[in-house]
């Protein structure tokens, strides 16, 4: 088994134990830096009513912590799935050098996690959108954003 397969079979193990527990769906996650896995997480979904609690996030979020850092440019994603948008999006925030996947979008969908619905709603305009996205305050809120923008001691990322 080489090095990449191993941490993938952890990933996979956590997706089967937190079918098993119960936790949510079928789907783990480990982050790896260097020889070392820095964060692991299953899908949690369902145990905590929380709809942000995919694999990917759980881990993500378990290894900045472990790290004490906000991103994860010298690690290594290895996840049970191909990452859904959402965790796509959490994947790129964190910066990690590659991601290494086992089953596809398509395998996904044929259990019932299809999120072409939601490819289909990130191309469409916003006035396409099946949730209404309406904009409101947008000159009060500017301040802050052109006040971030002077700030002398603000942490980039």
């Amino acid at each position: 088994m080489t090095r990449e397969e191993k941490f993938m079979a952890e990933a996979i193990e956590l997706s089967r134990k937190g079918i098993e527990g119960n936790e949510g769906g079928p789907f783990g996650c480990v982050i790896v830096r260097g020889e070392e896995v820095v964060g692991r997480g299953n899908n949690k979904v369902t145990s905590t009513n929380d709809p942000t609690a995919h694999a990917e996030v759980v881990a993500i979020r378990d290894a900045c912590k472990n790290l004490g850092l906000f991103h994860l440019n010298d690690c290594e994603v290895y996840t049970s799935c191909e990452p859904c948008p959402m965790c796509m999006g959490a994947i790129y925030w964190a910066r990690p050098k590659i991601v290494y996947y086992a089953n596809n979008r398509n395998d996904a969908a044929a259990i019932g996690f299809d999120d072409s619905f939601i490819y289909d709603e990130l191309s469409c305009d916003l006035h396409q959108r099946k949730i209404k996205f309406i904009p409101l305050l947008r000159v009060e809120a500017i301040t802050v954003f052109e006040k971030w923008k002077i700030k002398n001691d603000k942490v980039a990322y």
